[in-house]
């Protein structure tokens, strides 16, 4: 496919469920950890739904805590397989594709509350020059978002070393240094620190308030 003609995208948020949610985040968060991961997912899901390119978020969950806020903010809420996080994209990708077959599709992390619809839509214009590509995180190790166009097997492999994987896989790494917003997932209070730094949505923003001073926001 030509950049040129652009294509809907159906995007795949996975969601753990609440209590293994965001856990090296434990201490920075105490109490409103889980808080902060539904915050940080619906704000992801409403950037991602604010892009030209995204026709729909299918969000795969098996948490009915997590599930009713990313409903309201319009996620299509899918039941998680439990097999492990490949499993539970590959089953929100099935939904995708009984949804919408002639779009393409993508698997997008659920905790970039920094995510700007215009960087995800630069990401999603470059996919579409490449059957299977991936955006790698900030760190340059995991992977933020993995995508296929029609017709392209959709075989993720996220998990600790997933940008090698994806490599090996032959997925186009789309290295772009103009998507930091796309890059930025959150895993441990630094990288909380650095989505701040580049504006995070209003439900982390909210939630960012009870846990650092006022002080501490940007």
């Amino acid at each position: 496919m030509r950049a040129s003609e652009s294509s809907a995208w159906s995007l795949v948020v996975p969601v753990k469920t609440l209590v293994a949610a965001k856990t090296r985040l434990t201490e920075a968060a105490g109490p409103h950890r889980t808080a902060l991961a539904v915050a940080i997912a619906c704000d992801t899901v409403s950037a991602a739904l604010l892009c030209p390119r995204v026709a729909r978020v299918v969000v795969v969950t098996g948490d009915p805590q997590a599930a009713g806020p990313l409903r309201d903010v319009g996620g299509h809420v899918v039941d998680d397989p439990q097999a492990g996080l490949n499993a539970a994209l590959r089953r929100g990708a099935a939904e995708a594709v009984r949804l919408a077959p002639g779009d393409a599709v993508g698997a997008l992390q659920a905790d970039l509350p920094a995510l700007r619809p215009a960087e995800l839509d630069a990401a999603l214009a470059a996919a579409e020059d490449f059957e299977m590509s991936f955006v790698p995180d900030a760190a340059g190790v995991g992977t933020t978002f993995y995508g296929t166009l029609p017709g392209t097997p959709f075989t993720p492999g996220f998990g600790g070393e997933s940008r090698a994987r994806h490599l090996g896989r032959g997925a186009k790494e789309l290295d772009r240094d103009d998507i930091p917003s796309v890059r930025r997932d959150v895993d441990t209070p630094a990288d909380l620190a650095d989505a701040l730094s580049l504006g995070v949505g209003p439900r982390t923003a909210e939630v960012a308030r009870l846990i650092f001073p006022p002080t501490g926001l940007r």
